[in-house]
């Protein structure tokens, strides 16, 4: 198991190019002589045109405590990366307003073998979905919105 996993996660009050993300991400590694790691699991995840009702909608407004997030992502993200033994983990996810089509979240692996780098991006992407205190609503395009349930345990 890899020492210490390079962890670099940000919240972002603007839209994001997760690719130049990525590529900073991997530029920062190898400054840090972490080198490349052997397997990346990437995942970018964008606001979709439908609520699950199939409502069409025009945006996604996510809610967080400062401060309080971040730890929660860190612990998330270490706890998981430790069970998968991850060298490097990379989360990207947006707060605010997101538009159809923007990039609300990117979560990227780095690992030895493929098979451990998509399975921590996967049981990462499910412990962010559910267990960080992100509250979410969704905005219509009749101009009517609503909070989701279920998805925030908080």
């Amino acid at each position: 198991m890899t020492a210490t996993v390079q962890l670099r996660i940000a919240l972002h009050k603007n839209s994001f190019d997760p690719y130049s993300l990525i590529a900073d991400w991997e530029q920062e590694l190898a400054l840090q002589q972490h080198g490349p790691s052997a397997a990346e699991s990437l995942f970018i995840g964008r606001v979709r045109a439908n609520s699950s009702e199939g409502s069409p909608l025009s945006a996604l407004e996510l809610e967080h405590y400062p401060g309080m997030t971040e730890r929660q992502l860190q612990e998330l993200a270490s706890r998981c990366c430790a069970r998968h033994m991850a060298a490097s983990c990379l989360i990207a996810h947006r707060i605010g307003r997101v538009y159809l089509g923007e990039a609300i979240v990117l979560v990227a692996i780095g690992e030895d073998r493929r098979g451990q780098a998509q399975r921590c991006c996967q049981e990462l992407l499910e412990a962010l979905k559910h267990d960080a205190p992100f509250w979410k609503r969704e905005w219509r395009t009749d101009g009517s919105h609503a909070w989701l349930r279920g998805n925030t345990p908080f």
